[in-house]
This record gives structure tokens, sequence and C-alpha cells, in this order.
């Protein structure tokens, strides 16, 4: 049984990564992906190519998710003249590492309305219609970030651990409705994501072996929207680890230290 056919699903940093194969996958699944981003030409090419390759023709909106107004009237035009919202992917984000005596304020700033405050605000766009009608599935994509924080992303994995926290505070107020909530954690990703966290390249460089596929992320998440659970965390053996060290944090401080010194 397809369960995405037919079904409105928006996704915010659609113009790339694993927001532009969740697109296609979704598209291919017969649904409406509704592609939020920054760039309207990338956009406007991806729709063309999902057009191209599934018969689907998405709508995208330029968007800025740090910018509160701009987020409200996206979404009221989304809902008055596309329809109710049946699935959001909040999936735009970005990250910048820096050891936290050098890292500069505003990129802290642009993290947190970005990341999280972004984050809240589209999210806060679509619940009175879910609720309303009594169904609809809300997917944060935070980060194994979110769960164990290494040196140098002070400020990302706090943005993360927010990201965390508020997925599982929703999810309790949420619990006697039909709306799912679901947190993603995903270990590093092999897209442009790096470009600007990680410019000296040196991370990349170390953990390249351990890196994802946005498109094996992307299949995964898709999976997640057809049956609905708590959270998702990819690779599995790299929970294990977060898990692990929120359990034992002094001894895998001395242990696992240097191993996630990989910036």
């Amino acid at each position: 049984m397809n369960r995405l056919k037919d079904k409105i699903i928006v996704i915010t940093g659609a113009s790339s990564g694993i927001g532009e194969k969740l697109a296609i996958k979704v598209a291919e699944k017969g649904a409406h992906p509704i592609l939020l981003a920054r760039s309207e030409v990338k956009l406007k090419t991806i729709s063309e190519k999902i057009k191209k390759e599934t018969s689907v023709q998405p709508y995208y909106f330029k968007l800025d998710v740090s910018d509160r107004d701009a987020v409200e009237r996206v979404f009221v035009e989304i809902i008055k003249d596309i329809g109710n919202i049946d699935v959001l992917i909040n999936n735009a984000g970005f990250g910048v590492f820096d050891a936290f005596h050098e890292a500069n304020l505003d990129d802290l700033e642009k993290m947190f309305h970005v990341n999280v405050i972004g984050l809240m605000n589209c999210t806060k766009q679509v619940i009175p219609s879910m609720i309303e009608r009594n169904m609809g599935h809300i997917v944060n994509i935070a980060s194994q970030a979110g769960k164990l924080a290494t040196p140098k992303t002070s400020g990302y994995a706090a943005t993360k651990h927010a990201v965390l926290g508020f997925t599982n505070s929703l999810r309790l107020e949420l619990r006697k409705t039909n709306i799912h909530v679901s947190a993603v954690n995903p270990g590093p990703i092999e897209t442009n994501f790096f470009e600007s966290a990680d410019q000296s390249g040196t991370y990349v460089k170390n953990v390249k072996k351990y890196m994802l596929q946005a498109d094996t992320v992307a299949e995964k998440i898709v999976y997640l929207m057809e049956r609905p659970k708590r959270e998702l965390n990819i690779p599995y053996w790299m929970n294990i680890g977060s898990n692990l060290y929120n359990m034992f944090p002094r001894l895998a401080d001395k242990l696992a230290g240097p191993f996630l010194n990989k910036k």
C-alpha cells in the first residue's frame, strides 16, 4: 500500500542535499512535494527535474525560514491555495564549526534563528490544521550532534539539542492526537553542508569513511513517513555510542575524547 500517494508534503531546505533527494523520492511515491528554500533558481531547476522524471509537478516557494513574517505568509498561501499540509519536514539548517572562544556570535545567532526558531515557526504554522483534522506528521531533522556534542561544535550542537528537546516535548503535547512527531538524528552526511561548516576540510577528511550518502538517508526518512515512529537514528551504531556516552559520560570523556576530536 502506497501511504504517501496524494499527500501534501512540505520540505524546507529543499534546494540541495537530503531535502532535494526527499522531494524526488516522495514525488516518485505519488505525493505532492512543496519545496521551500532560499534559492529560487535551484528550486526551479529541481522542480523541473522532478516533473521530468516523475510527471509530478511540485510547487516551490522562495523562503528563508529565519524570516518570521515570510514563513507565516508562505504557509498561509500554501494552505489556502494548495491544501492542508499532511507532512512537514523541517530540514533547513546549517552549521559553523569553531572553538567557542573563536566563534563569531553572529554565526551562533544565525544558527539558532534557522535551526531552531525557523523550525519552530514552520511547525507552528501547520499544527492548527493538523489538530483540526486530527492527523499529520512533523519530521524534524536533528543530528547525532544533538545527543553527543564534540569539540568545535558548541553552537551547532546546542541548536540540535534544542531541536531534540522541542521535538520530544511537542510529541508529548500531541500524544492524545493522531499527529506523529519524529526526530531524525543522522551522523555526518556527504552534502554541501560542510562547505560552510568545515571550511578547512579537516573534519570531512577525518570522517570521510563514516559519511552517509544523502540518497540513503532520504530513503530511510521516506520509510519513516510511511511507518511513523518517534526517532530515526542513522547509522544505528553511532546512536549506540551516543547512548553509552550519556550513560557513562566521565569514562567516555577519558576513553573516547581523542576519537571525538576530529575537527
